[in-house]
Formats: C-alpha cells, sequence, structure tokens
C-alpha cells in the first residue's frame, strides 16, 4: 500500500517551513518540547485523512498571519494499481528519484511513481484538497482523490483516547480489516419500536398526575391529541449511528473500557493486519500509558526490528521516552529541530559512533543541550551544586534548562560521545580533568564545531581541583566524610600508603591537626592537601568515584561557600553554569 516519500508543509501553526524524506518503517520524532513534533502528525492526518472538512481557526495559521496560506504537500509512493490509472490519475502522475530526492513532473523508467496530496486553507479559512502536477496545472485541470481511494489510503492514528477504532465506523482499522459488513439497521429499528412500548406501558403508571394535568390542559386549549396522552421515548432520541457494533470481551464487557495502554496495544496490532490496505500509522507520545516492557512489545509490533525496506507499516510517531529510544536504531530516530524560520527533520543514520551513546544515555537526546562529563565523579559534582544553587537562589536547575549530563566513562571515550551530539545539533559542552589530555584532533574539531570546554586548572584532576581550591573547614568535612563510607581504618591506610616516602607519616590526626586547629608549616599544610587528594584517587578503593558521593560533596560542603574557593576553581563552575543558563 502506498507509503510517504515526502511531506512538505508551509505555514501551519509554529512551523513556516518545513520539508521531510521519511523511511520506510519507523520514523520516530524526538526533540524538546514545543518542537512541532506533533503538529507534524496533525499535517500527515490533516492532508491525506479521510475528511470531507476540517475546521481551521486564525491559531492554525504561522503566527497568525492568515494572509500566508497554510500549505500541506504529502508525496505518495508504492501506489496500488488504482492509483495509478490513466483515465483517472493520468494527469497527476509524477517521478520520484529517491536517490537524488527529486520530484520530476512525468514518470519514466527508473524513477517511481508517486501522487503529490495538497491541503491549502486561505484567510476564508476553508480547506481545499487536490492533487498537484505542473502540466495539469498548464492545462487549467484541478482533480482530487476519489473518496474511496481516500478512505483506503487515510493514515491510522493513535492517541490518548482510541474508542473510535474498536468501533465498525466509517474509516475505523476494524473497517480496514475485511470487505465484511453487518447490517443491524432492521434489528435495532424492531429494537427501537418494542423499547419505545414497553417503556410507555410502564410510563403510564409512574407519571398518572403529570399526564392527567397535560390532558386537561390540551382538552382545556383544544389542541388535539387524538385521545389519551402517553410518556413514550422519543423516536429522534433512539438513534443508532455509526459505531452501534463495537468490540466485546467474552463477558459482554466493551473492549474499550480496557486501559489506555491495552488499547494503543491493539489497535497498533489490528493495524499491523490491515497493513495491506492501510500502511500508514500516526502514534502521538508512544509511551503514553505503557510500562516500559510494553513500550518494547507495542514496538514490536509496528515492526521496529524488521528490515526496513520491508517493513509493511509506515509509522510516524513522537517520543519522550528513554525507553523508546534505547529499542530503536539510530536510523529510526529523527530530530525535530528548527533555526530562523525553518525546520530541519535530522537523520541519526548519518551520524557515526552514535548508536552506542543512545543505547547507554538516551535520556541526553530528550534534552536541547548536553554536558558530556569525563566520569561519574564529575556527574555527581555538578548535580550537587546545581541542587544547592537551585534551591537557594531560585534560579531554574539545568535540567529544567534542558541540560542533559552524560557519563562518557573515561578520557579517551569523551568525544566519541560529543561529537555525534554535537554532530547532530545538540548543543553540547565537556567537562574534563586535566590529567590526563584526550585526543587532540577530536578536540579542536568539537570546539571548530561550537562545542564549549570546561576543564579544571593544568594537570588537575577533580580530585586535585578541590582539595587544592576549597577552605580548610571544607577539607576537613569531606575526610570526615570519607570515613563516614569507607571507615577510619581505611582511609588511615590510604594516607599512610601516599606518604610512605616522606619523612613522616600522614594520618587522620595530622589531618586533624592542620586543617582543623590549624597547626602546621605552610609546607606541611601544601603537601597534606597533596597526599590528601592522591589518597581520594587511589585505584584499589577510590573515596568519591560515584555520582551519589561526589552529589553529596558538591551540595553539602562545597557549594555553601563556593564563592571562597581559589579564583579558577569557581571560574570553570560558574562559566559552566553561565553556558548552561544560556540554554533557556
Amino acid at each position: 500500500m502506498a507509503k510517504i516519500r515526502k511531506i512538505e508543509i508551509q505555514n501551519f501553526r509554529g512551523i513556516k517551513s518545513l520539508e521531510w524524506y521519511p523511511s520506510n518503517g519507523i520514523n520516530c520524532l524526538i526533540g524538546h518540547g514545543d518542537s512541532g513534533k506533533s503538529t507534524l502528525l496533525d499535517a500527515i492526518d490533516m492532508c491525506i485523512g479521510a475528511r470531507r472538512n476540517i475546521n481551521f481557526y486564525d491559531t492554525d495559521f504561522y503566527n497568525l498571519d492568515v494572509q500566508n496560506p497554510i500549505s500541506i504537500t504529502i508525496i505518495l509512493g508504492s501506489l496500488s494499481d488504482d492509483l495509478k490509472k490513466l483515465d483517472t490519475y493520468g494527469e497527476y502522475l509524477r517521478g520520484f528519484d529517491s536517490e537524488n530526492k527529486n520530484i520530476e513532473d512525468e514518470p519514466r523508467t527508473g524513477l517511481e511513481t508517486v501522487l503529490s496530496v495538497n491541503l491549502s486553507v486561505g484567510a476564508e479559512l476553508d480547506p481545499i484538497w487536490s492533487l498537484l502536477s505542473e502540466r495539469a496545472q498548464a492545462r487549467g485541470l484541478s482533480s482530487n482523490l476519489k473518496w474511496a481511494d481516500r478512505v483506503r489510503l487515510s493514515p491510522t492514528r493513535i492517541g490518548n483516547i482510541s474508542d473510535y477504532n474498536l468501533s465498525w465506523r466509517k474509516g475505523s482499522i476494524l473497517n480496514k480489516l475485511s470487505d465484511e459488513t453487518a447490517d443491524a439497521s432492521l434489528e435495532l429499528a424492531t429494537a427501537a419500536r418494542n423499547v419505545r412500548t414497553e417503556f410507555g406501558e410502564s410510563a403510564q403508571k409512574q407519571l398518572v398526575k403529570a399526564l392527567d394535568a397535560v390532558k386537561s390542559t390540551t382538552d382545556e386549549l383544544g389542541i388535539p391529541t387524538g385521545g389519551d396522552v402517553k410518556a413514550m421515548l422519543d423516536a429522534h432520541s433512539i438513534s443508532f449511528s455509526s459505531g452501534v457494533i463495537s468490540l466485546h470481551d467474552a463477558n459482554g464487557v466493551p473492549l474499550k473500557n480496557l486501559g489506555i495502554g491495552s488499547t494503543r496495544l491493539l489497535i497498533a496490532g489490528l493495524q499491523r493486519k490491515a497493513a495491506e490496505s492501510s500502511s500508514v500509522l500516526l502514534v502521538d507520545e508512544l509511551e503514553y500509558g505503557l510500562e516500559p516492557h510494553r513500550i518494547i512489545k507495542f514496538l514490536d509490533s509496528l515492526g521496529a526490528k524488521e528490515d526496513r525496506a520491508k517493513a509493511p507499516l509506515q509509522v510516524f510517531m513522537t517520543t519522550h521516552s528513554p525507553t523508546v529510544l534505547r529499542e530503536l536504531a539510530k536510523e529510526q530516530l529523527y530530530i525535530l529541530r528548527h533555526d530562523d524560520d525553518k525546520h530541519h527533520c535530522i537523520y541519526f543514520g548519518e551520524k557515526d559512533d552514535v548508536q552506542g551513546t543512545i543505547r547507554r544515555f538516551p535520556e541526553a537526546f530528550l534534552g536541547s543541550a548536553i554536558l558530556v562529563c569525563e566520569g561519574a565523579s564529575e556527574v555527581g559534582f555538578i548535580r550537587g551544586l546545581d541542587q544547592y544553587r537551585s534551591k537557594t537562589t531560585n534560579s531554574p536547575s539545568i535540567h529544567a534548562l534542558g541540560v542533559c549530563l552524560v557519563d562518557a566513562g573515561g578520557v579517551d571515550n569523551i568525544y566519541k560521545r560529543a561529537l555525534p551530539l554535537i554532530n547532530a545539533g545538540y548543543r553540547v559542552a565537556v567537562l574534563r580533568d586535566d590529567d590526563k589530555s584526550p585526543d587532540k584532533d577530536a578536540e579542536e574539531s568539537f570546539i571548530d564545531k561550537g562545542g564549549r570546554v570546561f576543564s579544571w586548572q593544568e594537570g588537575h584532576s577533580i580530585e586535585d581541583a578541590i582539595f587544592l581550591s576549597v577552605s580548610d573547614d571544607e577539607i576537613v568535612k569531606i575526610v570526615d566524610y570519607a570515613i563516614k563510607i569507607h571507615g577510619k581504618e581505611l582511609i588511615e591506610d590510604h594516607f599512610q600508603t601516599v606518604s610512605q616516602n616522606s619523612k613522616k607519616i600522614f594520618s587522620i590526626a595530622d589531618c586533624e591537626k592542620i586543617f582543623r586547629q590549624g597547626e602546621g608549616t605552610d609546607k606541611e599544610w601544601g603537601d597534606a592537601k597533596e597526599w590528601i587528594s592522591a589518597a581520594s584517587k587511589t585505584k584499589s578503593t577510590p573515596w568519591f568515584k560515584n555520582v551519589s558521593a561526589m552529589e553529596y560533596i558538591g551540595r553539602k560542603i562545597i557549594a555553601p561557600n563556593l564563592s571562597e574557593s581559589a579564583p579558577i576553581f569557581y571560574q570553570t563552575i560558574t562559566e559552566f553554569f553561565s553556558w548552561a543558563e544560556n540554554n533557556a
């Protein structure tokens, strides 16, 4: 059945201009809130859906400018024989070059035969559907899809409310499963007559006073009633519209009473079976009403793991779920972005090395900016600082600003994570240590593409930066915290190990004396800081190489007195938060 080869949108809601060549199979749109994802699904639905009319309003025009008409064009390929009949659509058949993404006005050998369906809306707010071709326009011809063809092409939409598709209504998925029909009109008419009669007999006994009052009044006014008046069901109020036949379970309970998640799963499964007659499916907020394990089942039912070239369904979906991203391949993802007055669907399939990042950090792709941290220590430290900052200054948190944190897992992986992200159009920064240098060429490439690098002062790890920059009181608190989570014996052992080549073995007691009591020479003070920093990085049992520990240090110990830290340490942190705030 027909597949969408190109979508063009002009002046529709928040989209000024968009051109997109979607893929077969799954097309999953991601992007920050209000980026236009749902608008794009609405555009598809309105253009090729089986509707005779749609109500449009001034608010449907980009920037409320009704002088610039709405135009939505869908290029349809993989046409059935009925849609390629020369006597019906011959003047409107065109050619599509999939390799060069080019539309030619006439079909020819080597090109896919396509139809261009357009919906336009002007200031008068009347929607006009038509087929487009230059040669038909030159001859003054105009036409639209036949209604039967439009019904067959109409996409199925799975939204928050899906009762429509669980009844045999016009255009519902149940009517697309087969050509079978069930005519309930005679049975329903007979039932309605019986109900009216039986209710009237009962009402005569229940409404005696009211009926007597009506009868006396009609007699007094000479209003003909043919005798006694009766209370019966109004014939016009007993209506059985399309949809009177619906799905029920074995106990007679309507399946529309199922939970939202179950309903969406059922409709997706039915759509798969009806793919031969209707192959386009629209799913907004795919994860809505579904637990993670059911999201995976839902995606499987849509063909997420199948060969895209052979996929029976062409699915257009939106999501804000990390579970969805983790289950999809990069070739199935598009980021919807806009610059100036143009929207772009950025194809992930062209981005090298991004699949691993999607699997490990899918939530990062759902924000608008990303900080790639060298390790868990940096992630926790920034989180802790941010928690204190947002709580005490009423500043928005970096998460509220759309900034996501990614743990690169070491200096060698930083730009393996950061470069694919910046290539995909995200605003990206890096926070790294400086005790080991990353790949120089990769960092230069990252900076050239607009990336921002934050690092501790030359030769310092995050532990060095902290212990050499904060106050004596904060050092004591950090060591006390290390003792609390690791035990006094381990910390004492670490101190002895890092200071064993000195004249005097450093101990917890020495730490107390120098930093809590303020005793000791400048040299002892400087050596102690270096030993504590070295001890905290002991490879066998590092003190704070996890998110929760460094988050506590950032929030509880360093953030309250951050402005009193060493200037270069304070500057690095404030510059990062300035970068994050500019992302609003």
